[in-house]
């Protein structure tokens, strides 16, 4: 079905369902041929646009050209986050239950401004996480909102603490009006966000404190307690605490117990960052990684990463709601109605006024898998993660860098004699190489000052054979890599 060049309407119905299916097509074969596909995208800087034109057409299009364009110009441009063999970064999966979910939202395109635009928005998100705290095995003391990343669920909670800590000093001066600088604790090992936070939140850097971690690269209880007492002796006024259960680079976890005791001796907020890690809350043999967590005020889960829900999807958890609403709440009369005291109106639980109807990602997701089904695979993963650290210890040369309670191994191959920056340049020459090969996509990262190589498990088409493949490809670049 094609448009005439003087066509001025919009798509109808009918096109759409014509071109929906196409689209649907491309996805599913797309997902079916993924295995056969470079892992790391092969483009250079500059060359997806360059393939495009310069100016917007001044007239319609076939579709038929937008969708060959996926194949022409996009795929090679993206790295495959779904690929079998990915195992950068962190896993994001999006089954594809949860891709019909989103797609069911962008379609229907309604906005959650108040609970009277869209009801069903509302009260399937309460639904929806609701049926997440009880997954994870939260009290009922908790309840939970849905915001785009953890970055913004990490800023939401500062701001609170901030809000708490200064007696709601928003309604007053600020923080400029403070006698005294707020400081907010973190450990060298927290996500970036976490600073990025503090700096938006408007702590600034000097009042943001990086206490030491122990050589699993887990936070310090101990060494918490003395900064907050040295920072209390300086005649700074201690807010807020964030420990991370999983972090990003080595998945260490954070003790959240004695944290916890140590925060509430000294009336600190306690933020908990489970951004990747609190999927696996879902299986209980895993839940000793956050003993203590109902003594936290907030934490974050991201079922886009490990779970399976198609991105955006961050879900904050919070224990005083009304505080939240407090600190977040705007309240214009156009967006009143009668309804107000009796449901939740979740523009008052975060930054934006719109909200998008996220919660069908996750409520599709867990619908169609189960919890059985979401555990088993999340089981096969952390399976997977200890076969390859067995294999890793027991091979002369390689060395497993930093605990693996989850699906993250940090790893080095260092070859005999070689140290210091000449082992730096090896682990990230064979890394480089085994990526720009298409086989897989590993993650460089420094640790203790030195490079080594992440392999983060998880996608949902990985088997134990794609593990034993990029096994296999690690030790014989490295091997070549010895005879050059």
């Amino acid at each position: 079905m094609r448009r005439s060049p003087a066509h001025t309407t919009a798509m109808t119905p009918e096109e759409f369902r014509q071109h929906g299916h196409a689209v649907v097509d491309w996805i599913a074969d797309y997902r079916a041929r993924i295995e056969s596909l470079p892992v790391m995208a092969t483009a250079q800087p500059g060359e997806i646009r360059a393939a495009l034109p310069a100016a917007p057409p001044q007239s319609a299009e076939p579709f038929e050209h937008i969708l060959a364009d996926l194949d022409r110009v996009v795929l090679p441009g993206l790295s495959l986050w779904q690929h079998p063999r990915f195992f950068g970064y962190f896993p994001s999966n999006h089954l594809l239950a949860s891709v019909l979910g989103d797609y069911v939202s962008t379609g229907l395109g309604v906005l959650g401004l108040a609970w009277q635009s869209s009801p069903a928005l509302t009260e399937i998100e309460e639904l929806a996480t609701d049926w997440l705290r009880q997954m994870v095995a939260l009290s009922p003391a908790w309840n939970g909102v849905i915001q785009d990343a953890a970055s913004t669920s990490t800023l939401v909670a500062l701001l609170s603490a901030r809000e708490r800590s200064s007696g709601y000093s928003l309604a007053r001066g600020g923080l400029q009006a403070q006698p005294q600088p707020l400081v907010v604790y973190v450990s060298a090992h927290s996500h970036s966000s976490v600073d990025k936070a503090a700096l938006l939140a408007g702590f600034g850097r000097d009042n943001i404190r990086v206490v030491a971690s122990d050589a699993q690269h887990a936070l310090r209880a101990d060494a918490l307690d003395h900064a907050i007492r040295a920072d209390l002796a300086a005649g700074r006024q201690p807010c807020a605490v964030v420990a991370t259960v999983g972090t990003t680079t080595t998945t260490a976890l954070d003790p959240v117990a004695a944290i916890a005791a140590v925060a509430q001796a000294h009336g600190l907020w306690l933020h908990v960052d489970a951004a990747m890690a609190g999927s696996a809350m879902i299986l209980p043999e895993c839940r000793w990684m956050w003993e203590g967590i109902e003594a936290a005020d907030s934490l974050v889960i991201n079922p886009h990463k490990w779970l399976g829900v198609a991105f955006d999807c961050s879900v904050y958890f919070v224990r005083d709601v009304e505080h939240l609403v407090r600190v977040m709440s705007t309240n214009p009369s156009y967006l009143q109605s009668a309804a107000d005291g009796q449901v939740k109106n979740y523009r008052d639980w975060g930054l934006p006024l719109g909200r998008r109807f996220r919660a069908l990602k996750l409520w599709f997701l867990i619908r169609e898998q189960g919890v059985q089904g979401l555990q088993a695979r999340l089981r096969r993963d952390l399976e997977n993660a200890r076969w390859l650290e067995q294999q890793v210890r027991a091979t002369p040369g390689w060395k497993v860098l930093a605990p693996v309670p989850l699906q993250t191994l940090c790893l080095r191959h260092e070859p005999a004699g070689l140290q210091g920056e000449a082992l730096d340049r090896h682990t990230q020459a064979w890394a480089v190489r085994l990526n720009r090969s298409g086989l897989t996509y590993l993650t460089p990262a420094l640790l203790d000052g030195r490079w080594m190589v992440r392999v983060s498990i998880g996608a949902e088409a990985t088997e134990r054979v794609h593990v034993q493949q990029v096994w296999q490809a690690m030790q014989a670049e490295v091997l070549a890599s010895d005879l050059r």
